[in-house]
């Protein structure tokens, strides 16, 4: 399957993000191996799943406010296509 790049002004952003969680990711494996209160473990997932949610909730609004108006704009096989993606991405939301 052939991908054609596709980049959005907030994909920078979305990166920041999910580096931002991958190090929390790290931080709670080094916490758990190094036996930490289960506390300190549990705010550190939170920060993880906080930090992947609104990189998700941030990518997903950007596709439907930018891609899918590209989409209608180009007549009506745009716009049939744009309402089976919009199907199939609100099912992450």
């Amino acid at each position: 399957m052939d991908h054609v790049a596709h980049r959005h002004a907030s994909h920078p952003d979305i990166v920041k993000r999910l580096k931002r969680a991958d190090g929390h990711l790290r931080s709670v494996i080094e916490m758990i191996e190094t036996g930490r209160p289960c506390l300190d473990i549990a705010q550190q997932l939170h920060a993880v799943e906080k930090a992947i949610a609104q990189a998700k909730k941030t990518l997903i609004h950007d596709h439907l406010n930018h891609c899918l108006d590209e989409a209608m704009l180009s007549g009506a096989s745009g716009a049939r296509n744009s309402i089976g993606e919009f199907k199939e991405i609100a099912k992450y939301l």
